[in-house]
């Protein structure tokens, strides 16, 4: 059923018997005659959305309305599966609009957004608030043990059921209106929300027309940096900003009055224009979100309340694996001792440099987070004489790609790719593989789209322009989006070491969605709790430093010669450094989503600033040399991205991809048998199975903390061995 899809995607309702009818040249009015029925972006232009959306979700309530009404009495099959098959048309278009909108938006897809985001809401309660179409589902609940279905089929009936349930299927007339009135205004601050974050990460750009201003950066990155500046139609030179706090140049950036100005650039990008619907008249697109914010998580508490739950985030995590948000504190809040103490180490050899090179203790400057990049690159080089700027030309894009990413693929699970030029894309950037099964059968289409673009969102993702499914025929077409920084014409696509880990991670989230083989479209690939879905993808990002594979793709962009193996024993000797000042922050971040969403319903508007001062304090993680990840005014995360209070699922996650890449040591590491058991007993399972149960029984056991400090290189720090 189309409502059941990745957290992003736009459902656009309009009301029930409404008639909307679809032209016929319309692309999206027919399914796809492309390979796995990928999206048409040839033939598909912006005003096609609109009306695409508007009458899928007209011809998904007609189908849902006929199940409802159903007069026979009601089966798995006339309920249940039925309900699994309503929405193609409104599937194919969202999945290709959330695409789009996410990777290469513009005004016109915006606008579809905005108009639309309150229908999102209005669609899903309109499904799950209907008392008639419950009351099938329940009755056919409960006679589930009579039922003799199989396993997949009895997962199916017991999540239907209970999603029916957690979004206020079992709540009063009145009280449903409320909810109904709670959804829409959500939906629409989340997407004002997105809207705003994306101008404010164009906007907040460092800019300058001074090249010394760029002291330390390669010529090839100045190249990149007035490339930009170009595209935005400034002079000089333009350092965009990623989507975390701490920006990739600062590592570089030898001058401290532009580090300082390029921190702040990202601290504040989100807090500037004021709170009108424009900026100053500017005519500009607002670029503050903290109002936005603040009535957003005021929205979600009263939504906890309203639901029969202390807070949002007890709703929220009633389905995830940690199942309360007492479980997820209790699991983070037992690492900060010692990641706060290791950051506070880290600082300490930050600022023995600083003193150094400044006049001693006591004349030196203290050092501030736009410096932590800075000196700690100089820390690295005195530990492990590694300089980045020798690493570099080992990381050739398209070789990490082919001979890295896909080359772990195919030692593991024995699958191929072939680059097809055939298949429209929806900007010139991407690039699209045909993927195949070890006996040469047809897996997926895998689509990536890596370099930064101003009109993209912040971070890295994956998701599907066609779903698998067995009861729909349907095989996998998968995305990866990242954020490099694109190269200026005529100069190599050299990344850093943490944009290889990034696109092995992202990968990992495409062989989940791969590999899936199950016969319901909302149990397959990735449709699983937050908590479990990042597993695959950190579990994969283990092996861009497996020795054979990093041998087989760190190799110099020039010679083709491999990286030399004192400066790989370096690399990966420095892969437990600065785990203190990585682990920290990313605590911060999500220790400050869990406080927000375990704000007590009624409370008056929080002012974020403050808030989140008082939230890290509380916590111990208010260090003033390391900021969180992500502020509260642009963690796109959790206020536009589907992680509300669930933003500790990557260390929840952690947990789980350590213990598996333990095991696979312990089994004899990259062989297609390992490969292939995993694949069989977790990859392709989806949510067909109770995942702490399928987790323990292809691991042999309940996963342990150990692996996790152990891979961090903290376990000496007094946390659980």
């Amino acid at each position: 059923m189309a409502v059941f899809v990745a957290a992003g995607v736009l459902a656009i309702g309009v009301g029930q018997g409404q008639e909307v009818k679809l032209r016929p040249q319309n692309p999206f009015a027919k399914a796809s005659t492309l390979p796995f029925r990928a999206p048409p972006f040839d033939r598909i232009h912006d005003a096609d959305y609109e009306p695409a959306l508007l009458a899928g979700m007209a011809e998904q309530m007609r189908e849902i309305q006929a199940i409802a009404e159903d007069q026979a009495a009601p089966t798995f099959e006339n309920t249940v599966v039925a309900m699994e098959k309503t929405g193609e048309l409104l599937d194919r278009t969202q999945r290709a609009f959330s695409g789009v909108a996410g990777a290469n938006t513009n005004a016109v897809i915006e606008k579809v957004q905005q108009d639309m985001a309150p229908r999102e809401a209005a669609h899903e309660d309109a499904i799950y608030l209907d008392a008639k179409l419950f009351s099938r589902v329940e009755k056919v609940y409960l006679q589930r043990k009579s039922l003799k279905l199989d396993a997949e089929s009895g997962r199916l009936l017991e999540i239907s059921y209970k999603r029916f349930v957690h979004a206020g299927a079992k709540l009063n007339d009145a009280d449903k209106m409320k909810l109904k009135e709670i959804n829409g205004e959500e939906s629409t601050l989340s997407n004002t929300f997105s809207r705003r974050l994306l101008a404010a990460n164009k906007a907040g750009a460092f800019v300058t027309t001074d090249k010394a201003a760029l002291a330390g950066m390669s010529e090839a990155q100045i190249a990149s940096a007035a490339v930009d500046a170009k595209a935005r139609g400034s002079e000089g030179y333009a350092v965009p900003l990623q989507n975390t706090t701490q920006q990739p140049a600062l590592a570089q950036m030898s001058l401290r009055a532009t580090r300082q100005a390029l921190f702040e650039a990202s601290w504040t990008r989100a807090e500037k224009g004021g709170n009108g619907a424009q900026s100053s008249g500017s005519g500009k697109e607002e670029t503050d979100t903290r109002v936005t914010i603040a009535r957003l998580a005021q929205l979600r508490a009263e939504k906890g309340e309203l639901l029969g739950y202390t807070s949002y985030a007890a709703w929220k995590l009633e389905d995830q694996m940690a199942k309360t948000p007492e479980a997820a504190i209790h699991f983070m809040d037992a690492l900060v001792p010692a990641s706060t103490a290791r950051a506070v180490r880290e600082l300490k050899d930050i600022q023995h440099v600083i003193d150094g090179q400044n006049g001693g203790p006591g004349k030196a400057f203290s050092a501030g987070p736009w410096d932590w990049e800075f000196y700690a690159e100089q820390v690295r080089k005195a530990k492990y004489d590694l300089d980045e700027t020798q690493v570099r030309p080992y990381f050739e894009l398209n070789n990490v790609l082919e001979n890295g990413v896909f080359f772990a693929a195919t030692k593991l699970y024995g699958i191929s790719f072939k680059e097809r030029h055939d298949l429209p894309v929806y900007a010139p950037d991407v690039r699209v593989f045909e993927v195949f099964n070890a006996d040469g059968s047809h897996l997926a289409i895998f689509y990536c789209d890596y370099w930064k673009r101003d009109n993209k969102r912040g971070g890295a993702w994956m998701s599907e322009f066609v779903g698998q499914s067995r009861l729909l025929g349907t095989q996998p077409v998968v995305y990866n989006v990242a954020n490099f920084t694109k190269p200026a014409n005529g100069q190599p696509a050299l990344i850093t070491f943490s944009d290889v880990t990034t696109m092995f991670h992202e990968f990992g989230h495409a062989l989940h969605g791969m590999f899936a083989a199950a016969n319901y479209p909302s149990l397959a690939g990735t449709n699983v709790p937050r908590d479990f879905v990042e597993f695959p993808s950190q579990f994969n990002e283990h092996w861009a430093t497996q020795p054979e594979i990093f041998a087989h793709y760190a190799k110099h962009f020039q010679t083709g010669a491999a990286m030399p193996v004192e400066l790989a024993a370096k690399l990966k000797q420095a892969a437990s450094f600065n785990q203190g000042y990585m682990l920290t922050e990313l605590l911060a971040a999500a220790e400050l989503d869990m406080q927000w969403h375990t704000m007590a319903a009624g409370a008056a508007p929080q002012e974020p600033d403050a808030f989140e001062k008082a939230a890290l304090e509380k916590k111990g993680l208010l260090l003033k040399a390391v900021p969180p990840r992500y502020r509260s005014s642009y963690f796109s995360h959790i206020w536009g991205g589907g992680y509300s209070a669930g933003y500790y699922a990557y260390l929840w996650s952690e947990m789980l991809d350590d213990a598996a890449y333990r095991w696979f040591e312990d089994h004899g590491g990259l062989t297609r048998a390992n490969g292939d058991r995993f694949r069989q007993m977790v990859l392709s399972k989806g949510n067909t199975e109770d995942l702490t149960a399928m987790y323990d029984g292809w691991l042999g056991g309940e996963p342990k903390i150990g692996p996790m400090l152990k891979q961090r290189g903290l376990t000496e720090d007094g946390i659980a061995k």
